[in-house]
C-alpha cells in the first residue's frame, strides 16, 4: 500500500511542480502583453486567451498538489479543536474524501466526457478572431485535472487507513 501512495505522490509532485513553473510563464506573458498593448498599442487575442488558459491550468493542475500538502480550503472550526485527537481526525478524512471528494469529482468526470468529446470530435477552437486553435485541449484538462484530484483522494485515503491503523495498535 505504500509503494502505490508513493507512486501516486510522485505523480502528484510533478504535475504540481509543472503547474507552478505556469504560474511564472502567465507572469511573463501577461508582463509582454501589457507592455505590447500600452507602449506599442499592439494587442494580441490570442496572446489574452493563453494567459487565461494558464491561468485555468494552474488551478485544475494545482489542485491534487494542493490536496497532497493539505492546503485546500476547509472549515478548521471541529478540524483544528485540541479535542481532536489524529484518530478523529483520520476518520474526518477518510469520510470526508469518500462522501464529497469522491462523488464531487465523478459527478465532475461523467460530465466532463461528452463536452470534451465534443469539442476534440470538432476540433473546437477559439470563436474570436484571431484567437487560440486548440480549445478542446484546455477542456480536455479537465479530466486530467480531477482524475489526478481522485488518484491523490485515493492516496491520502490510504494514508489515513494506515494512519488509523497504526493508532489502532
Amino acid at each position: 500500500m505504500k509503494s502505490l501512495i508513493l507512486i501516486i505522490e510522485a505523480i502528484t509532485e510533478m504535475v504540481g511542480r509543472l503547474a507552478s513553473w505556469l504560474v511564472l510563464a502567465m507572469v511573463l506573458l501577461i508582463c509582454y502583453d501589457v507592455a505590447m498593448r500600452y507602449l506599442f498599442q499592439q494587442g494580441s487575442v490570442a496572446l489574452q486567451e493563453l494567459e487565461w488558459h494558464l491561468f485555468a491550468l494552474i488551478f485544475l493542475l494545482g489542485s491534487a498538489y494542493t490536496l497532497k500538502y493539505d492546503e485546500h480550503v476547509r472549515v478548521d472550526i471541529l478540524y483544528q479543536s485540541r479535542f481532536l485527537t489524529d484518530r478523529h481526525r483520520a476518520l474526518i478524512n477518510i469520510f470526508g474524501t469518500l462522501l464529497l471528494l469522491f462523488p464531487f469529482c465523478i459527478l465532475i468526470l461523467i460530465t466532463a466526457w461528452p463536452f470534451m468529446e465534443n469539442a476534440f470530435h470538432y476540433n473546437e477552437g477559439s470563436p474570436d478572431p484571431g484567437g487560440l486553435p486548440y480549445r478542446y485541449l484546455l477542456k480536455g484538462s479537465l479530466l486530467v485535472a480531477f482524475g489526478l484530484l481522485v488518484l491523490q483522494g485515493f492516496a491520502g485515503l490510504l494514508k489515513n487507513i494506515i494512519k488509523l491503523n497504526t493508532e489502532a495498535k
